[in-house]
């Protein structure tokens, strides 16, 4: 069994890289898209994938790890089925945030927002770019619901493959797609001594809204 004195022992010193004032962009999302560009380039493992955080209805925060599929003129796009958990608490409080960890260049990117579905056009677009077994797959997952156990949903699955050896295949109505509309992006670059870099991007409404940065201390 791992113990408290085990646990409070690891430690890593962050010294690969450096975030300065003379490094920010001034839109966020552009700065977001570099540093996902540099994690993709590094070999990040699943440089894509963010915690994604919702409320339930009874006010505790509630989080998973899900991928940003997508990157529109809105925000950061992600894909589900609309009656799973998070569904639900979306539609309830339609406000989340995500975190990206990519511990390989000792890095986070925090970002807050309202979250809203995407077109139908888009959500079909993307479900018939997917793999075939992962449509049907989305047919076959009542997500977040109860199961007896797995022979349910492999059975469910079976059944499927079959109808839709006949039939077209169509995108379920409750899975589509999801953009979290952003106004907080915090930028965190790992530093020597924890004394790192961060930097929250807070976007200022108005007659003309902008993007206001300032540096955090770590």
């Amino acid at each position: 069994m791992i113990s408290s004195k085990q646990l409070a022992d690891i430690r890593q010193d962050y010294t690969l890289k450096t975030f300065s004032e003379e490094d920010v962009l001034e839109n966020p999302l552009e700065q977001f898209k570099l540093w996902l560009h540099e994690a993709i380039t590094a070999q990040v493992h699943e440089p894509n994938a963010m915690t994604l955080s919702t409320l339930r209805f009874d006010g505790r925060p509630t989080g998973r790890v899900v991928l940003l599929k997508g990157l529109n003129e809105d925000g950061l796009v992600f894909y589900t089925n609309y009656d799973s958990d998070k569904g639900k608490q979306l539609m309830s409080n339609p406000f989340a945030s995500l975190v990206f960890f990519w511990p390989e260049l000792q890095r986070q990117i925090r970002v807050e927002g309202h979250v809203k579905k995407v077109t139908e056009k888009e959500s079909d677009e993307y479900f018939f770019s997917r793999p075939i077994e992962s449509q049907i797959g989305a047919h076959a997952s009542p997500q977040s619901q109860p199961l007896a156990g797995r022979h349910v949903i492999e059975e469910r699955l079976k059944e499927l493959q079959e109808l839709f050896k006949e039939k077209p295949l169509i995108r379920p109505r409750h899975w589509g797609g999801y953009v979290l509309i952003p106004d907080q992006f915090e930028f965190w670059q790992g530093r020597a001594s924890r004394l790192h870099d961060r930097f929250r991007w807070t976007l200022k409404q108005g007659e003309k809204s902008h993007w206001d940065c300032t540096r955090l201390a770590p």
